[in-house]
C-alpha cells in the first residue's frame, strides 16, 4: 500500500532519545533525564480530585467542540490575571493539547503551497506539521546576538503567508521584549500574512514576564497549553485564542477533526487553574534547576549557551567539541547515563553543533545529572 507524499516527515528525535533511555533503564541503568520537555510532577492535587469527583458524576461524554464554557470562561479570566486583558470568552478555543492548536491554526489560516516562517532553532513538530498538511516551512535563521529570536528585518523577501514565533521559546528559553514581538507583528500584518503565537511556556519565566501578542493585538492567532506551567502534559489539553471572525471557522474544523477535546481533561483543567499555591512550588524547583544549571554547565564544559529567560531548557553550542549532535548525544547517554536532545531536533542547518538540556525534573536528578556531565567531560579531556 502506498503511502502519501505528505507523511514522509522527519521524526522527532528526542522520542527516539526517551526510547534509548527507556531501554537502558528497561536493563538496569538509572538514567537522568535531561531530555524530555515536561515536569516531573504530576498534575496538581485539586485537578486530580475534580477528575475524581466528576468520573463519579459524570458519563464524560462528548463536549461542545470549542470546549467546556467553565473552562473557556477561566482562562478569558487568566488574561486579566496575567496581563490585565478583557477577553471575551468566546474566542478561547480548547484543544487536544498545543499540537491540536496548530493543526487548527494552519488549517483555518494557510493554503496548500503557503510559506510559513518559523525561527532556527525550533520546536521541530512546527515543520513537520506544516509539512505534512502541504505546507511549506520557511525556516528563519536566528542570530545569537539576537538571542537566537527572529527580527522584524527577517522578514524582508521572504514571501510569507504566515509568521510562527514561541517566547519563550523551545529549545533556548529566551524571550522577546514588548517592542521587539511588536515590531514582528507589524511586521508580518504589513506583508498581508497571519500571525501565530506559541504561547506554551508562559507563566514559566524568570527575571521578567512574557509579553502575550494579545497585548500588543487582536490580530493573532495565540498558542497555549495545560502541559508545562500546569504540569499536565499527557493529558493533551490546550487552548487557543483566535480573532472573534475566525471562531466559526475554528469551530467548524475541530468539530470535524477531533469532535471534542478530551472531557475528563478538561475537567482537571479547570480545577487545575487555581491550584496557585502548588503550581508555584513547581516554579521554585525551576528556579533552583536553572540557577545549578548555570553554574553547573559552564563548569562542565559547556559554557556557550543561550540566556534562558523562561521555559526550563538550556541550549549549548557544541560545535567545538562535535558537528555530530546525534552521535554525541548517544555517548553522553552511553557513558555518563545522562539523556540529552540534539540539536538536529531544532536547527537541520547548524543543529549539528548543539545541544538541549532540560532541567524540568528533581533537583536532585539536575545536580546527579551535571556531576555526570563534568565526569564525562573530564574523561573526554573537554575540562
Amino acid at each position: 500500500m502506498r503511502n502519501s507524499t505528505r507523511s514522509g516527515v522527519d521524526p522527532f528525535i528526542v522520542m527516539d532519545v526517551m526510547e534509548a533511555a527507556r531501554r537502558a533503564e528497561e536493563a538496569g541503568r538509572h538514567i537522568i533525564h535531561m531530555e524530555v520537555g515536561q515536569p516531573g510532577t504530576p498534575a496538581p492535587k485539586g485537578a486530580r480530585a475534580a477528575l475524581a469527583q466528576a468520573m463519579d458524576d459524570q458519563p464524560m461524554g462528548y463536549t461542545v467542540a470549542l470546549g467546556l464554557p467553565a473552562l473557556r470562561a477561566r482562562i478569558a479570566k487568566l488574561y486579566g490575571e496575567w496581563y490585565d486583558l478583557d477577553l471575551n470568552p468566546e474566542r478561547v478555543v480548547i484543544t487536544p493539547g498545543s499540537s491540536g492548536g496548530f493543526i487548527l491554526a494552519f488549517t483555518a489560516l494557510f493554503d496548500a503551497g503557503d510559506r510559513v516562517g518559523i525561527g532556527a532553532p525550533g520546536y521541530p513538530s512546527y515543520r513537520q506539521i506544516l509539512r505534512a498538511l502541504d505546507l511549506v516551512p520557511v525556516d528563519i535563521e536566528t542570530a545569537a546576538e539576537n538571542r537566537l529570536q527572529p527580527v522584524s528585518g527577517d522578514l524582508e523577501g521572504r514571501d510569507l503567508q504566515g509568521l510562527l514565533v514561541a517566547s519563550p521559546a523551545n529549545p533556548s528559553g529566551t524571550m522577546l521584549g514588548r517592542d521587539d514581538l511588536a515590531a514582528l507583528m507589524e511586521a508580518t500584518a504589513a506583508q498581508g500574512a497571519s500571525f501565530i503565537s506559541d504561547e506554551i511556556y508562559h507563566g514559566i519565566e524568570y527575571e521578567a514576564k512574557a509579553v502575550s501578542a494579545l497585548e500588543i493585538s487582536d490580530e493573532a492567532y495565540v498558542i497555549n497549553s495545560f502541559s508545562k506551567y500546569f504540569s499536565m502534559t499527557g493529558w493533551r489539553v490546550g487552548w487557543m485564542v483566535v480573532p472573534e471572525d475566525h471562531v466559526r471557522v475554528v469551530e467548524r474544523l475541530a468539530q470535524n477533526l477531533f469532535i471534542c477535546p478530551p472531557h475528563a481533561s478538561q475537567v482537571a483543567a479547570l480545577a487545575a487553574m487555581d491550584c496557585h499555591e502548588e503550581l508555584q512550588a513547581n516554579m521554585e524547583v525551576y528556579r533552583a534547576n536553572r540557577a545549578l544549571m548555570l553554574e553547573g554547565l559552564p563548569e562542565a564544559g559547556f559554557d556557550r549557551i543561550a540566556p534562558p529567560d523562561g521555559a526550563f531548557y538550556v541550549y549549548a553550542d557544541v560545535s567545538h567539541i562535535t558537528d555530530n549532535s546525534r552521535a554525541f548525544a548517544a555517548e553522553i547517554l552511553e557513558k555518563a547515563g545522562v539523556a540529552v536532545t540534539p540539536g538536529l531536533d531544532f536547527d537541520p542547518v547548524r543543529g549539528g553543533g548543539t545541544i538541549r538540556f532540560s532541567y524540568a525534573r528533581a533537583t536532585a536528578d539536575i545536580q546527579e545529572g551535571l556531576d555526570r556531565l563534568a565526569r564525562f567531560m573530564k574523561a573526554r579531556g573537554v575540562i
